[in-house]
């Protein structure tokens, strides 16, 4: 009948009347950590299940969202570990090329210092310095949250080890010819000074200036507009589409660029769009990607008028001026010598900003580093079509594929001290040397090392293997390579997921680096708006599980994880979590308290009660839905499951109706305490790998266990009881509804009243006592006279609300509840009988209203017997 039951001989220690978590979670996880119940261990035969976090910024504290996906992160990992895995949660940070070197910028600014000032050497101390002192806050945030990584492994992307594989694989891309060295088009910060890439750039509308210029004179003039006139200082062409016969003459001619004293060729290019404004475009080719592509075809030179911070360089009189103030002095200048043909403000368009400092980015030609991402973003795109990689939904491939696909070869140096620098040194005579990890760098003089360093998402690129041993084919690496699943936002499927693939697929000689990519949404507010402390409503999850507890926090959060879907989250619904467990704590405590216990076997099923057959019939089937969930990354759904199992099922309902076999005694409450054991046990231990603390707490005290975090995960033992299930639904429906009959009427949950109960034929009979005490009723004694009847599912229930009962309002409320159940009749009817209707519905739609129509006789007849059993005024 069951496969779960844990023995143990013990005496149940008596529990608090009150859970405080702020008791207990701490001393609970520091005492899983020092008995090494996360660490993985390389050498162990159990099946591997290997997840890596991604890794929080070494500047980052926890917010929100880390909470989120490190929750369900937990989840699978200590279900796995109770599966008998042999299971790692690979742990570790980001050094943050960009964010760290903003901070330790910021603070040596507090001190009337620049990185300059110190030099590159000083000033990379100075940010290792930073990171042992303040760096990592997060770890100890997780801590709070029960996150159960192996922290003996915890790794950082600047370590020797790291360090080492990402050299290694520069090394290698670069003699495959699949990293290169080129000038050109970048997005620069000029405010970080440095490129990024492009999914750094977030776009957003502003509000600018759309102006229309004049170039040339007369019959050889030509009307471009531009949002960035400042650039005009360095177009190098005027560009027209070459079927468009308003510019035919002009095409090969040159025509004078205002402002300049200088002469510009007209050139025949198919990427402009004749349809658009005047069908001329001009060509700035360092200022911008598309111009750019233009300037290749053309041949045209590349003139850049901005230097790293956006200051105009040209000279004359601008030069020296930011890009905005030029902006507004050279479209006084136009306007001046009668240029300007139109000007449309404010003009709102697209523009792209820095992720990070969110200063406008500047297209700029630049030398730089690139990976050639052809070859590899095929391979990421082929795995997951060839089905070695399932994304999850499977709705998101569509996005995935739109991405790896359309793939730009990705710029990846950075104009930065801290970080990996670029492992390519230049010799006096034009030398070139990419120098892998074992090598020897060249010396001498005139030898120099490139000073850029990497972008951060290349050395987070290899984070699933690199974090293992990589280069090196260690242990580990046979082991828990590849990954069993990754899970993260559906927002850096771009950012890391693709890079991760790309890289993973290249240097593990086609293995990808997981078999299964879980998405999940972004954490929200109550609103469904996108949190923000310039909103107002960002939230600091550390208050909440300061407040609530952590379960709390995780519960709430796991609830809301539909794959994929944003979760909205509001701290009501942490207060609801809250009582969750505080209600599981109460439960537990009456069940210790009266006597339920997990030693012994469970009962053969035909010396259980239906009471306890229905509830270890439900326990099984909640057995099977929650790991259906888990295997589908369902954690709203396998959350909703346990919690209406928890509360409703087993709180509500078995624990009540065993109150009174308890009060008789005798070996059917015996077979109850066992039977009340063994669900705890099994609930406690579904519910773990979400609400770990409580749980654990529990579970100890109900079995004596060493710790929930080891034991084993329940499985279905296949055990079901229709017949009982339907029996305990039967006797639900008549509770249900004499409850609400009796709110109906106002009467106290307390107060008792006489009643009759007829339960033949229903196989109630054995019920009865349970039913009293359920619904305060009290044997019928002399004088009984029914005031009213309630016939339900088969059984009827004389109550004698004499004194306590208003006739007048009973009889009205049935008289409108009879009324609204004829008009659904009436209603259904009607449409049944409408040949036009029947004709053309779907089968469904009408079976849908049959079954209406069924339950509006049914209510009809019910609620009859009602009004007639009211005594008569």
């Amino acid at each position: 009948m069951t496969e779960n039951t844990q023995q143990n001989n013990h005496s149940a220690p008596e529990l608090p009347t009150q859970y405080t978590p702020a008791d207990v979670e701490g001393p609970l996880y520091e005492r899983w950590v020092e008995r090494g119940y996360f660490e993985a261990d390389e050498k162990s035969d159990k099946p591997p299940y290997t997840v890596v976090i991604p890794p929080p910024n070494v500047t980052g504290s926890l917010h929100l969202g880390h909470a989120f996906e490190h929750t369900l992160i937990d989840a699978l990992t200590r279900r796995k570990r109770m599966q008998g895995y042999e299971t790692l949660w690979q742990p570790g940070m980001d050094h943050a090329g960009i964010a760290t070197q903003n901070v330790v910028e910021r603070e040596l600014a507090k001190e009337g210092v620049s990185r300059h000032d110190l030099g590159r050497e000083a000033f990379v101390e100075r940010v290792w310095q930073w990171k042992a002192e303040s760096g990592g806050q997060i770890s100890g945030q997780m801590r709070r949250l029960g996150d159960g990584v192996a922290w003996s492994r915890e790794r950082f992307t600047m370590d020797e080890g790291l360090s080492k594989a990402v050299q290694t694989i520069f090394k290698r891309l670069y003699d495959d010819e699949l990293i290169y060295r080129a000038e050109r088009i970048i997005n620069w910060c000029p405010r970080c000074l440095t490129a990024i890439s492009d999914i750094e750039v977030e776009y957003q509308d502003d509000d600018g200036e759309l102006v229309s210029i004049r170039y040339g004179e007369g019959d050889e003039s030509i009307v471009v507009a531009t949002t960035r006139a400042e650039t005009m200082l360095g177009d190098t062409a005027v560009a027209v589409h070459p079927e468009d016969g308003r510019y035919a003459h002009l095409v090969g001619t040159e025509i004078e660029l205002p402002l300049t004293g200088r002469r510009i060729p007209v050139v025949a290019d198919e990427h402009v769009d004749p349809e658009f404004g005047t069908g001329a475009v001009k060509v700035t080719p360092a200022h911008d990607p598309n111009d750019f592509e233009i300037g290749q075809r053309h041949g045209l030179p590349s003139l850049t008028v901005m230097d790293e911070h956006a200051v105009i360089t040209v000279h004359g009189p601008f030069q020296g001026l930011d890009r905005l103030e030029a902006r507004s002095a050279i479209v006084g200048a136009l306007r001046a010598e009668g240029r300007i043909v139109a000007e449309k403000r404010p003009y709102t368009h697209s523009v792209g900003h820095c992720s990070r400092c969110k200063t406008t980015i500047e297209p700029r030609l630049s030398m730089q580093w690139w990976v050639k991402v052809g070859p590899l973003a095929k391979a990421a795109g082929d795995a997951v079509r060839d089905g070695k990689v399932a994304i999850h939904p499977k709705e998101m491939e569509s996005r995935y594929f739109s991405w790896v696909d359309n793939l730009h070869d990705w710029c990846i140096s950075r104009q930065l001290w801290w970080g990996h620098r670029i492992p390519v040194w230049y010799g006096p005579n034009g030398e070139v040397v990419c120098v892998g990890p074992d090598d020897e760098a060249p010396t001498g003089e005139g030898w120099h090392q490139d000073t850029d360093v990497l972008d951060t998402w290349f050395s987070s690129g290899l984070w699933p293997f690199s974090t293992l041993g990589w280069p090196e084919q260690t242990p580990s690496v046979e082991k828990f390579y590849p990954n069993s699943v990754l899970v993260t936002g559906y927002d850096i499927l771009f950012f890391w997921v693709a890079r991760m693939m790309m890289f993973g697929l290249y240097a593990m000689d086609g293995t990808p680096p997981f078999h299964t990519i879980a998405l999940h949404g972004m954490v929200r507010d109550q609103f469904g708006k996108k949190m923000s402390k310039s909103f107002g409503n960002a939230v600091n999850p550390l208050d909440w599980m300061d407040k609530y507890g952590s379960d709390a926090v995780r519960f709430t959060l796991a609830r809301g994880a539909n794959p994929g879907v944003d979760v909205p989250i509001g701290e009501d619904w942490v207060q609801g979590s809250r009582n969750f467990a505080n209600k599981i704590w109460n439960a537990t405590r009456f069940a210790l308290m009266n006597g339920a216990t997990v030693e012994g076997d469970l009962p053969p099923a035909e010396q259980l009660s239906a009471t306890d057959r229905w509830i270890l019939s439900r326990l099984n089937s909640v057995v099977a839905e929650v790991d259906a969930y888990y295997d589908d990354y369902q954690f709203a759904k396998l959350s909703d499951t346990l919690f209406h199992f928890a509360w409703d099922e087993v709180f509500d309902w078995y624990v009540e109706l065993s109150k009174t076999t308890f009060m008789a005694g005798g070996p059917a409450a015996d077979a109850s305490r066992r039977v009340l054991g063994e669900v705890l046990d099994v609930t406690l231990r579904l519910l773990h790998p979400v609400v770990p603390f409580v749980t654990e707490t529990l579970w100890t005290a109900l079995t004596g266990g060493e710790s929930i975090v080891i034991a084993d995960w329940p499985a279905d033992s296949s055990f079901r009881d229709a017949a009982a299930e339907k029996e305990i639904e039967t006797l639900q429906q008549v509770v249900t509804e004499v409850r609400r009959f009796r709110s109906d009427q106002g009467l106290q949950p307390g107060q008792k009243v006489p009643a009759q109960l007829d339960l033949a034929g229903t196989g109630l009979a054995a019920h009865e006592a349970a039913m009293r005490s359920l619904l305060r009723l009290q044997p019928a004694g002399e004088g009984f006279t029914a005031t009213a009847s309630l016939p339900v599912a088969g059984a009827t229930v004389a109550l004698d609300l004499s004194g306590a009962i208003d006739v007048d309002a009973e009889r009205k409320r049935l008289a409108k509840d009879l009324a609204a159940a004829q008009k659904e009749l009436a209603q259904t009817t009607a449409k049944l009988g409408n040949e036009a209707f029947l004709a053309k519905a779907p089968e469904p739609v009408k079976e849908k209203i049959r079954t209406r129509q069924a339950a509006a006789e049914a209510d009809i007849a019910r609620i009859s017997a009602q009004l007639e059993a009211l005594p008569t005024a």
